[in-house]
């Protein structure tokens, strides 16, 4: 994980330089997430499309908004490049749109974004570890070119709460509107309903527990009513089971319904 200097942090949840050998060619799982993804992969292009085949296409620089379903990376067994996550904020910040705009979509980001076009071709030859100053002075680029961009102070408490995992009818009353009211609002900024952005994000916090913890305390602890709740909601998010996931993310684990840390 890269640091995010300080003019991004408010805009970049994350950026990694990744370089990794998965051992034969495969499909990896592209998971719902409460931030945008910008992915810029070096050396070969990046094979993605949504679990469905809809929009698969190879493209040197992929941006993705929210989703509620899982997408498909088409890989040889080696990817390498840069990811980064971005704050709904970042999407008018740093791509010059809404992220609601970008909703379920998956797109080539230099034909979304003019400023980022050529970063592709500066990425070019370098390793992802040297790419990161130059993404990251692209994105400073945009930030000046679309400046400071927040949502409304009472949007931001209530994708807060939500993400909390607060009844959206408490959200509606703590934030003043009515929950038809908030549903347009957090629609607008997000792209995603109040109750379908809960969804995600509990699938997010369930996602980080996946592995270390057994699965009825990952069910207990982020809000489902139990585990069959849990099990129910990744074969729709994910698209496969969380013993699955687990399975295919951390292969040295052998028993993930009881699963404790890695040492």
């Amino acid at each position: 994980m890269a640091a995010i200097p300080s003019a991004l942090a408010r805009y970049v949840t994350s950026l990694v330089a990744y370089d990794v050998h998965l051992g034969a060619p495969g499909v990896h799982r592209g998971l719902p997430s409460t931030s945008l993804t910008l992915v810029l992969p070096m050396g070969e292009a990046l094979d993605v499309g949504w679990a469905d085949g809809r929009a698969r296409s190879a493209r040197w620089a992929t941006v993705s908004g929210l989703h509620a379903g899982p997408a498909a990376i088409h890989h040889d067994g080696h990817q390498r490049g840069i990811q980064l996550g971005l704050t709904t904020a970042g999407a008018r910040a740093l791509l010059g749109l809404p992220a609601a705009a970008l909703a379920g979509e998956l797109l080539d980001a230099g034909e979304v974004v003019p400023g980022l076009a050529t970063l592709p071709e500066r990425l070019h030859g370098l390793a992802p570890a040297a790419g990161v100053p130059v993404v990251l002075r692209a994105l400073t680029a945009c930030l000046a070119t679309h400046g400071d961009a927040r949502p409304r102070a009472e949007v931001g408490r209530a994708l807060a709460g939500l993400t909390r995992g607060r009844r959206v009818a408490a959200v509606a009353a703590e934030v003043g509107y009515s929950r038809r009211r908030l549903t347009t609002l957090v629609r607008q900024e997000t792209g995603l309903g109040p109750k379908e952005y809960q969804r995600v994000a509990r699938f997010e916090v369930s996602r980080t527990l996946l592995g270390r913890r057994p699965l009825a305390e990952v069910a207990a602890a982020c809000g489902y009513a139990d585990q069959a709740h849990l099990a129910r909601e990744w074969a729709d998010l994910a698209g496969c089971s969380p013993t699955t996931w687990v399975r295919e993310e951390f292969p040295f684990l052998q028993d993930p319904e009881g699963a404790k840390p890695p040492r």
